[in-house]
């Protein structure tokens, strides 16, 4: 699969913010055409291991709407950029791309385990990703970052908006009934309601909806292996 290079990765925290502050001008928050025939979902997630300073990276490809598991890809990089919150796109990016830049099957669309345009500077890693892929891309964040919101009701499918400053920035989400919400929003080339209702068709029982959340299992495993394979023998 083709990464674009958009920018260089070794690069200081104020030049990163620079980039990011170049990049939001050019973020599409409208559905492209190909939205409406989406036959493969990626999802993509990194774990981190500070003792290593290690980063996992974990793709998987999906059929859609079956949700079953076509590909899956993995990448294990030194971090090299420093922990800076708002920037883990220049930590995490480069194993991320190793890991698309093996994929044979290549996504109609891409969830991301993070935020997209609900993000300090309106350009997290799902939004990042998706102008580096060049794919529609969906932010699916536990936590909320920026911007206020009421509690959707309780039951499964309820939504409620993300406003910032008086803009609706993204969504909160009901997945399951009586269970914490999720927070969507626009990474790259798709519509809110339609990044919402990409979302629900992919949730399976659970609080994330199925690619993000195994592509958050995988890189979690892919840490806790090289872990297992650095432990010290004990007689």
């Amino acid at each position: 699969m083709k990464v674009l290079k958009l920018h260089p990765w070794n690069v200081s925290p104020k030049e990163a913010m620079q980039i990011q502050n170049h990049l939001r001008s050019r973020i599409v928050t409208e559905n492209v055409p190909e939205i409406s025939n989406v036959k493969r979902i990626a999802g993509a997630d990194v774990s981190y291991s500070k003792r290593e300073n290690m980063i996992y990276a974990a793709v998987i490809i999906f059929s859609f709407p079956e949700l079953q598991i076509l590909e899956e890809k993995e990448a294990i990089l030194p971090a090299t950029f420093p922990y800076v919150p708002g920037l883990l796109i220049f930590r995490e990016g480069p194993a991320l791309i190793k890991a698309f830049e093996q994929i044979e099957r290549e996504p109609d669309l891409v969830m991301f385990d993070g935020q997209g345009i609900a993000h300090p500077r309106g350009i997290g890693i799902a939004t990042h990703m998706g102008m580096l892929l060049d794919k529609p891309s969906i932010g699916v964040a536990k936590t909320v970052l920026v911007g206020e919101h009421d509690e959707p009701e309780r039951k499964k499918g309820s939504v409620s908006p993300l406003i910032k400053n008086g803009r609706e920035i993204g969504a909160v989400v009901r997945t399951r009934e009586d269970v914490e919400p999720v927070f969507v929003s626009i990474g790259f080339k798709i519509d809110l309601p339609t990044a919402v209702d990409f979302v629900l068709k992919c949730c399976q029982g659970y609080r994330l909806p199925e690619p993000a959340r195994k592509a958050h299992h995988f890189s979690n495993q892919l840490r806790g292996k090289l872990k297992e394979f650095h432990q010290p023998t004990l007689f």
